[in-house]
Formats: structure tokens, sequence, C-alpha cells
């Protein structure tokens, strides 16, 4: 019950946030939407930790706005890698064993590395993750060591 609850409301939330309309005929339709949504995922019996990640609720938006700022300085060096007179590139592949406990938060860990532009994640099947960095400089492992501790820190919350 909890859990679909929080999940109405994050997707109420979400609907507000990215419709701008505050009437309320658009309010009570987002509000309909997001119930009928939570109703039908509820009858598919996928409301569940995996479904709706209550562990990780709690400083998720103090890890997205670190991971924008990350987002933001990977572009600004991207871009200057690139706009360089000789593009000198010497890409590297590293290898990060991930601390999370839970699939969610090993998931989240890949997919932040993956975002941060200059960084991939192309192998997360075993025990480590595989990272393609385009540049020396972008397989910093502390910076991912780093990322893996805020990652961490927000799946033990």
């Amino acid at each position: 019950m909890l859990r679909g609850l929080i999940l109405a409301l994050g997707l109420f939330g979400l609907w507000l946030l990215l419709s701008g309309v505050y009437k309320p005929l658009w309010i009570g339709l987002g509000a309909g939407s997001a119930i009928a949504v939570t109703f039908l995922i509820a009858r598919m019996d996928v409301l569940d930790s995996e479904g709706v990640p209550n562990q990780m609720r709690f400083g998720t938006m103090r890890y997205w706005g670190w991971l924008q700022a990350e987002i933001v300085k990977a572009n600004i060096a991207v871009t200057r890698i690139l706009l360089a007179p000789r593009l000198k590139i010497s890409p590297s592949i590293v290898r990060v064993t991930p601390t999370q406990k839970s699939d969610i938060g090993r998931v989240t860990f890949a997919n932040s590395i993956t975002l941060t532009p200059g960084t991939v994640t192309i192998d997360a099947d075993g025990k480590d993750f595989i990272v393609h960095a385009i540049d020396d400089s972008f397989a910093d492992v502390e910076a991912l060591a780093d990322m893996d501790r805020r990652v961490t820190a927000i799946e033990n919350r």
C-alpha cells in the first residue's frame, strides 16, 4: 500500500512538473492518470521493491544534483578535447568493483558512469564493471570510487 502511494505521488509530481499547467481540470486529469497507472502496475503485480525502490528515495535528489554538476564538468572536458587543434586522445578501459548490494544500486552506478560524458559502462554482468573512457583523464579510478561511494550512501539510507 505504501509503495502504491509513493508511486502515485511520484507520478503525479512528475506530471505536474512536466505539464506546467495548474488548472483544476488538468490537475484532476493528472491525478487520475497517476492513480490509473498505479492501479495497473499493482494489477500487473510489479509494485515491489524493484519497481518502486523505497530504499533509494532519501538523498537521491542531492545525488542527482551532484551528478548534474559532474555531467556539466565532463561535457566541458569532452568539448575541450574535441575542439583542440590536434585530437590527442588515448582511450582506455578500467575495471571498477561496485560496492552496492542491490540491483537498483548497481544499475544506478552503471548508468551514472554512462551518463557522464567521456565514459561508458560496457559490461556489468559479473562482479566488476568494465568502463571505457575516451581519454586517460576520464579513467580516474578515484573519481569513479567517489561516485561509487555516493551511490552506496543513498542505497543504504
